[in-house]
């Protein structure tokens, strides 16, 4: 479910890449799989189709480029159908693990990182959020996706967050709907102030549709969100291509 006006198959070939055996590349990261116990969420602005690929290109090649212990299990980054944003998702057994790779990995990685950013007029920013994966909707087939919908929320703390994701929830019964919907999974920051449904789609023009109808103004999606207190819609994005690696 998305509002607001699994697994992938990877591509050989790409620099770097062969020294990291073990992973798919080029992939969607699986969501749901449940040796991920942390969550990394971030987005870059690149400013426009050169911007976004250099990006894209620079930042994937300086992780394949990097040796990754045994509690990294994805990072991929997405393009956004707007020819400018950039969609970080990663995804480690735990928080400590992400924690001790951060304190000992070498500079070159944020150095090549650093680099492909301020070579596409990127400001680096804060970094990506720290969410959990806290509920999904979902069908009984899930056909690979071929498209992402990234949709945000700020929120005024755990309970706000809960209330919205539960209530969406409920209201689905736990079943994806629309004609071309996957998946809706809805993470939920470390402080509570943010909550992000990471959806699947099989492609953009089913998401393109089902905004215009189900997830219209006025409609009991919306209604509701508006209904619950402390959460405030942040708007919607749509990703394709992935890029980056996914541990088999």
């Amino acid at each position: 479910m998305t509002s607001l006006h699994d697994e992938g198959t990877g591509h050989a070939g790409r620099p770097g890449y062969d020294e990291q055996p073990g992973f798919l590349v080029d992939a969607f990261p699986t969501i749901r799989r449940p040796d991920a116990g942390t969550v990394l969420i971030g987005e870059w602005d690149a400013g426009g189709p050169e911007g976004q690929r250099a990006v894209l290109d620079g930042v994937a090649h300086a992780w394949a480029q990097t040796p990754l212990p045994a509690g990294f299990l994805s990072r991929v980054l997405l393009a956004g159908t707007d020819g400018r944003s950039v969609l970080n998702y990663a995804q480690w057994t735990s928080v400590a693990a992400h924690q001790e790779f951060v304190r000992t990995e070498r500079t070159e990685l944020r150095e090549r990182v650093a680099a492909a950013l301020d070579g596409a007029g990127v400001a680096g920013g804060p970094g990506p959020t720290r969410f959990r994966l806290y509920g999904s909707l979902l069908r009984d087939e899930s056909p690979a996706p071929g498209c992402v919908v990234r949709v945000a929320f700020r929120t005024t703390g755990h309970d706000a967050a809960r209330q919205l994701v539960d209530g969406l929830l409920d209201m689905f019964g736990g079943r994806q709907g629309g004609d071309g919907g996957i998946a809706s999974h809805f993470h939920i920051s470390e402080d509570g102030g943010q909550v992000v449904n990471y959806s699947e789609w099989t492609d953009a023009e089913s998401h393109e549709r089902i905004v215009g109808t189900a997830l219209r103004d006025g409609g009991r999606v919306m209604d509701f969100i508006a209904s619950v207190p402390g959460v405030e819609p942040q708007g919607f994005r749509r990703y394709t291509a992935p890029r980056g690696l996914v541990r088999a």
